[in-house]
């Protein structure tokens, strides 16, 4: 079989932990870190809090999971997406990366797509096309194409599409919009 980054679910504040302890084991693992600054009345400290709340990533083959899950009480679950465990391509665990690595501070936020929202496709046959999302079924959206003055309708996968124009944020944070959030 073939090693994949998968997510497990951890018990909350548990992530540094578990990472350690993947670590110790040599499982390859990781668990991105956001740089925080915390004011005591006394004191101003810098932090790292994780990033993913209560989530590690692991690259292991899938067989793998059940042993990893049985390695500590902080490890809930393997993180599951339609019945299976959810893979998580290693591409978006580099971008993760690369992100922490150019900017300081990080705010996670999951997007939620509305109807009448302009969005980007971004894997898929109409990829770097710009639509309007018509509706939704199942966890599929509804997009409207316009080309040649016809209205085609596609059902897209969610993680197939980002907000063309995503809210700014007033704080000097950086947004990061990881896809396999939604």
């Amino acid at each position: 079989m073939e090693k994949k980054w998968f997510a497990v679910y951890t018990r909350s504040r548990c992530e540094k932990k578990v990472a350690l302890l993947l670590s110790k084991r040599g499982i390859v693992n990781y668990c991105p870190l956001n740089k925080k600054y915390r004011q005591w009345s006394d004191r101003k400290k810098c932090i790292f809090e994780p990033l993913f709340p209560s989530y590690v990533f692991v690259f292991i083959e899938e067989s793998e999971l059940v042993m990893v899950k049985c390695l500590s009480d902080f490890i809930i679950n393997p993180v599951f997406w339609l019945g299976r465990p959810a893979k998580i391509k290693e591409s978006e665990i580099q971008a993760i990366r690369e992100f922490i690595e150019e900017f300081g501070s990080v705010k996670l936020i999951k997007q939620k797509v509305n109807v009448s929202d302009k969005v980007r496709i971004i894997r898929g046959p109409f990829n770097n096309y710009e639509a309007s999302v018509s509706g939704f079924k199942n966890n599929m959206i509804s997009v409207v194409l316009p080309s040649l003055g016809y209205m085609m309708l596609s059902e897209i996968n969610h993680a197939d599409v980002e907000l063309v124009a995503p809210p700014m944020n007033n704080e000097n944070e950086h947004i990061l919009y990881p896809s396999i959030a939604i």
